[in-house]
């Protein structure tokens, strides 16, 4: 882990400018990933309400990008930072927009549970939902801790982690629609499914993306493209 530090400043206020904005992204850090256990728990129970509790919260996760970004631009306007301090402001405004869209990810979510909760059919594809499910869940938990310490070697380990959830969605995807060939049943079920899983790898990848900021943030290198 390579120790980063932002309290060099002639200005203190500066300093706590800085540590705000990161304060502020964790906080929404953590809301999204509750979003995302509760839509989970919302599949995985057949609980409507949870899914609607889901929906309603994304509205905050949505106020929280606006003034995280706002946060920033006065940053950026004021102190005109450079070196390290840019690096992390730069890298707060474009993690506040993967955290937004895993919100919206999990939103989708909930709204797939809402649909399936109606049905009364034995269900089809949740051992491939709760594997995928696991997996993000816990890289998008070691992202924001990856984060949180500044550490860009857990950050790079957490990006390899993806490759085996891209791996287990393919893999969901032809079982899913196996079930749909052998019972024309279940399509209309499977179909939910199928972008529930979906959701899940976007926010596999939105995840990865939150590693790649902070690897640029801690060593000045953009991977993106490696």
């Amino acid at each position: 882990m390579v120790k980063m530090s932002f309290e060099n400043h002639i200005m203190k206020q500066f300093d706590d400018e800085l540590e705000e904005i990161r304060t502020r992204l964790m906080e929404m850090g953590g809301k999204v990933e509750q979003q995302l256990q509760h839509a989970i728990r919302a599949i995985s129970e057949a609980d409507s309400k949870l899914a609607e509790q889901v929906i309603i919260e994304d509205r905050r996760v949505d106020a929280m990008e606006v003034d995280i970004d706002e946060a920033c631009i006065l940053i950026i306007a004021r102190r005109q930072p450079a070196a390290s301090d840019l690096r992390l402001v730069m890298m707060v405004t474009k993690a506040v927009n993967d955290l937004e869209r895993i919100g919206d990810e999990a939103r989708k979510i909930a709204n797939h549970a809402i649909i399936l909760s109606e049905e009364n059919e034995p269900s089809v594809g949740y051992p491939e939902v709760r594997h995928i499910a696991n997996s993000v869940t816990k890289i998008l938990a070691n992202a924001l801790d990856a984060f949180a310490r500044f550490d860009a070697d857990a950050a790079i380990r957490t990006i390899e982690e993806d490759k085996q959830v891209d791996l287990d969605y393919k893999t969901a995807l032809r079982e899913v629609v196996t079930y749909m060939m052998e019972d024309p049943r279940s399509i209309s079920r499977a179909i939910n499914i199928l972008w529930v899983v979906r959701s899940l790898e976007r926010i596999g990848d939105h995840a990865k993306n939150l590693c790649e900021q902070i690897v640029f943030v801690v060593k000045g290198k953009d991977i993106r493209r490696r």
